[in-house]
């Protein structure tokens, strides 16, 4: 991988806007930088998608945070208002609870269904799987699980937990999934030198609180180099 331009870094990053922001000046931001998505709470889809109207960056419905353990029906419910607010893309927990209790059938079909339900309306899903809970051998049944139901993204974590994304999280869920779907790093991602090893490690996106200082410290180093 080549050094990446300012823009290119930008692509990476989903800009994560949190209820008690201000949104214009969180929306201004993500425009001028062009970063690739700002994930939002479902009751401002709306909101966050009129004020990135013109711009290329998307806005991403969040569901079932933190936890996950609501039932598939639920999320169900939850995924098509995003979408029908005008979410691009969904970020979702997937059921933490039966996960650890080795209902791996019901994770099964809960990833199945959103997969199949975003690939109808052209959104794409991220399971988050929150690795940090997780063995690693459940770690890697999940992965394969999203390998067979191919959701367009499987997540690291919520960040919501004290554990995050790791660069070795991050290179066992490449190694099971291979190119059948691509991989978002999130939770503990704050600046532009760990960012760039989570997509080293196979990251395809960054999920991160901390976009500004990612986004101007890379560009104090590209200055640097000149």
């Amino acid at each position: 991988m080549g050094r990446l331009t300012l823009a290119q870094m930008a692509k990476y990053l989903d800009h994560v806007i949190e209820i008690d922001m201000d949104f214009k000046a969180e929306t201004d931001f993500a425009k001028k930088y062009g970063v690739a998505c700002c994930p939002v709470a479902e009751n401002n889809v709306a909101d966050i998608k009129a004020l990135l109207q013109g711009s290329d960056v998307m806005v991403s419905g969040a569901v079932a945070f933190p936890g996950g353990d609501s039932m598939p029906d639920a999320k169900i419910i939850d995924v098509q208002r995003c979408i029908d607010l005008g979410a691009d893309e969904i970020d979702y927990v997937i059921n933490l609870t039966e996960l650890k209790q080795g209902r791996w059938g019901m994770v099964e079909e809960e990833m199945g269904r959103i997969a199949e339900l975003c690939r109808k309306h052209g959104v794409a899903d991220k399971a988050i799987i929150e690795n940090c809970i997780l063995t690693r051998e459940e770690k890697i049944r999940v992965c394969e699980i999203a390998k067979e139901v191919r959701p367009a993204f499987i997540k690291t974590t919520t960040g919501n937990r004290s554990g995050g994304a790791t660069v070795e999280d991050v290179r066992l869920m490449r190694s099971i999934v291979g190119d059948t779907c691509k991989i978002k790093a999130a939770g503990g991602v704050r600046t532009y030198y760990i960012a760039l090893a989570m997509i080293e490690a196979g990251a395809d996106r960054i999920g991160t609180s901390s976009a500004r200082k990612i986004l101007e410290g890379y560009a104090a180093y590209l200055e640097s180099l000149k």
